[in-house]
């Protein structure tokens, strides 16, 4: 199994970024969505990385950011 990594990044503005690493397919909306949460809930900006692109699960990414 490889290492699944979540690095958080607040910089001087209070502004958090949340980067995950080591996660095909889009399991990183389910592993980020309590951290999100936590924070506020509002997300300004969600870029999906190559790796999230590997959809691994037939579920249409639109709606598994629906169901949040």
């Amino acid at each position: 199994m490889e290492l699944q990594e979540i690095e958080v990044t607040i910089d001087k503005n209070g502004k958090v970024q949340i980067h995950v690493h080591g996660v095909s397919g889009t399991a990183c909306l389910e592993l980020t969505r309590a951290l999100e949460e936590a924070l506020g809930g509002e997300v300004e900006l969600r870029q999906m990385t190559a790796e999230a692109q590997q959809m691994d699960n037939p579920l249409d990414l639109t709606q598994r950011l629906n169901q949040g």
